[in-house]
């Protein structure tokens, strides 16, 4: 009984949810089970990366002045939103696809922990390159080489205007574009020690100059994607949280990120949130505590400290005490019912509705990770518009109670499979088991 209720906990707390046959598989060994999920997801190639994107936007802009002064009859096609489609729903499908899914709830948890926006025109198809350059291939690494990836990443650099930052005492500072903080602001209030981690507005001023010339590629230069531009770098030691910084051009600033990632302050505040999304809003101490631990042990390796919360008894409280996002109830949906994946528009537009669009939070600080933010009435009817729709599209080829038991186990309550099994049809009983407390909560 035990193996079975860990079971249903694995599948459906640490990954994306059951698909049929996965509790069967699970519990020889669940833990086990999801140490062997541990491995990097596979995205698809075929898309541009972040240099080809920015390349394409120079381009089109070209085009678009070109059209607005000589008023020519057809404007040139903008691909960015087609790029963004395609990126965004990616995703999802390699979620939905694979028979691991606590690869991909990694994923997402951290690409909406250094979140960026998909709006305005250069960040449309440049917001998804980040999670699929940037995270995906440090996900189960360390914290270190995660972040300078983020924090050098055209998206990030874009988003935040990193990008135009110039130090005041360059000679480029007399164009009248100056010092941008936000960047730096980021960095130590959402993505390393947190709003309470001990720096201030000194050493929020100082890693901006130490980041400033850290930008992208101008139309034409041979560079593509990230630059560093040496003539707008803020020249002099910086110092940050006590600690001093020689001039070492783009090192400077490298060291200071490092630094950040093994910092006590970062260890309880990442663990913390990580801990708040898998498990509870409200975790245990105990478990925060040896998270942080492993954190400081090893010196910020990500697949290490995941491994400590899957090994943690406090993780494996029989309870379900998160309600899923709308991304999550869309996709362990898909998994469960084996529903024919939506073309990729179809699919974006979906989330959107559901009131969770890719890259869409409108914030750096990204989408809530409390279940109180997604629980509310108007959010929950639009789950049952939705369930409503698609219970009428899946082949009910087995009835839906032994769907309900494939994703629930032993957790199934006797309400919840009493009215799906007296349901008027097999399509009402699996809308009626999608809505239960059973489906919506993890």
């Amino acid at each position: 009984m035990m193996n079975d209720r860990h079971a249903v906990i694995a599948a459906n707390r640490f990954g994306l949810g059951a698909k049929p046959g996965d509790l069967n598989i699970a519990r020889g060994n669940p833990e086990q089970w999801l140490l062997n999920q541990l491995t990097l997801p596979d995205l698809s190639s075929g898309h541009p990366d972040s240099g080809e994107v920015l390349d394409a936007f120079y381009v089109y802009r070209r085009k678009v002045n070109r059209f607005r002064q000589q008023k020519m009859m057809e404007k040139p096609d903008n691909i960015a939103g087609q790029l963004f489609v395609r990126m965004a729903a990616d995703t999802v499908y390699g979620a939905v696809k694979d028979e691991h899914s606590l690869n991909w709830r990694l994923l997402d948890f951290f690409s909406n922990h250094f979140s960026v926006s998909g709006q305005g025109g250069m960040m449309k198809p440049l917001a998804p390159t980040l999670e699929r350059e940037a995270i995906a291939p440090n996900l189960l690494g360390s914290f270190e080489q995660m972040l300078v990836a983020v924090e050098q990443h055209p998206a990030m650099l874009v988003y935040l205007d990193n990008a135009k930052s110039v130090g005041p005492s360059t000679r480029a500072a007399g164009n009248k574009r100056g010092l941008n903080e936000n960047l730096a602001r980021e960095i130590l209030e959402l993505h390393t020690l947190g709003v309470h981690g001990g720096y201030n507005l000194e050493d929020i001023q100082e890693l901006a100059k130490a980041i400033s010339g850290w930008s992208v590629s101008r139309p034409k230069e041979s560079q593509h994607g990230f630059v560093f531009r040496q003539a707008t770098h803020e020249p002099g030691t910086r110092v940050v949280l006590g600690k001093v910084y020689r001039d070492t051009g783009i090192d400077q600033g490298e060291a200071i990120l490092k630094d950040l990632a093994i910092h006590p302050a970062t260890a309880k505040f990442v663990s913390f949130k990580l801990a708040r999304h898998f498990i509870s809003d409200s975790p245990s101490e105990d478990l925060v505590k040896a998270m942080t631990e492993t954190w400081r042990q090893t010196k910020g390796n990500i697949k290490s400290v995941v491994t400590t919360m899957i090994e943690h008894p406090d993780a494996w409280h029989p309870t379900p005490a998160k309600l899923k996002t709308p991304r999550e109830f869309y996709i362990s949906t898909l998994r469960l019912t084996g529903l024919p994946l939506p073309n990729a528009r179809l699919l974006v537009n979906t989330l959107v509705n559901l009131g969770h669009a890719p890259f869409g939070a409108g914030s750096p600080a990204g989408f809530s990770d409390k279940s109180s933010a997604w629980d509310g009435a108007d959010a929950l009817l639009k789950r049952v518009d939705w369930v409503n729709m698609i219970s009428r599209q899946v082949r009910m080829n087995q009835p839906p109670l032994e769907l309900a038991q494939a994703h629930s186990g032993s957790l199934l309550s006797d309400h919840t499979a009493k009215m799906v099994s007296r349901a008027e049809s097999r399509q009402q009983g699996l809308a009626l088991y999608l809505m239960s407390p059973e489906f919506l909560r993890r």
